[in-house]
């Protein structure tokens, strides 16, 4: 891994986990003592933000982590679910025994760490790494690299809102989150893409929903 790399993996996990605030400017200076990076690996990971929309910069400001929006978020998740059920599909027609068995074991996995976890916030890292891979592993065989892709800056532009959330109430709020993903696994595996269409659109918009709620009420 080059020093950007790691720039961008550090900056990157320090604004998704809130570490680094939205609206929080984010000088080269302050940067470089905080990650004993120098300038230039730093300028190239914060431009590499930027195009993800993680950062923005403005003439002569500077980097500054990017605003949160309840507008954005909708938006973000409308996009998502456009390109990830068009994923799903494509997967369930191509995927084959590889596909289907990295799915079993990313579901496995996953469900392994929820039981492990049992509510506590402390592990809530890899709980997400997890999932991430799970929700990789059910479209990695659409066969487009192009969606996967746009699959994954959306996957960490919603994350910036979905964090908190699942810091504040790790259970899932009175959903069984695992039961959803299994579900959704076992009619992709059928290869009845009506039904795991259906189901991710509505995964999503469950969890959209809690995120609403959720800036709704911190905003009153």
């Amino acid at each position: 891994m080059t020093l950007a790399e790691k720039a961008y993996d550090a900056l990157r996990h320090d604004i998704v986990r809130g570490a680094l605030p939205a609206g929080r400017p984010l000088r080269l200076a302050d940067l470089s003592q905080r990650y004993g990076m120098g300038f230039s690996p730093l300028r190239e990971a914060l431009n590499r933000l930027q195009a993800e929309r993680l950062v923005t910069a403005e003439s002569l400001r500077g980097f500054k982590v990017a605003p949160l929006s309840l507008a954005e978020f909708e938006d973000a998740v409308r996009v998502r679910i456009l390109v990830e059920t068009e994923a799903l599909r494509g997967a369930i027609a191509s995927g084959g025994d590889d596909w289907a068995a990295n799915l079993v074991a990313a579901l496995y996995a996953l469900r392994l760490q929820v039981e492990r976890q049992q509510g506590r916030a402390e592990d809530i890292w890899e709980l997400e790494a997890r999932h991430h891979a799970f929700h990789r592993a059910l479209l990695l065989a659409c066969g487009s690299p192009w969606l996967m892709e746009v699959f994954e800056r959306l996957y960490t532009a919603t994350e910036r809102y979905r964090i908190p959330a699942l810091l504040a109430a790790p259970t899932g709020a009175g959903r069984n989150i695992q039961a959803e993903h299994a579900a959704l696994a076992e009619a992709a595996l059928a290869r009845d893409a009506v039904t795991a269409v259906a189901l991710l659109e509505a995964h999503y918009r469950r969890t959209a929903e809690a995120i609403r709620t959720r800036i709704s009420d911190a905003a009153a």
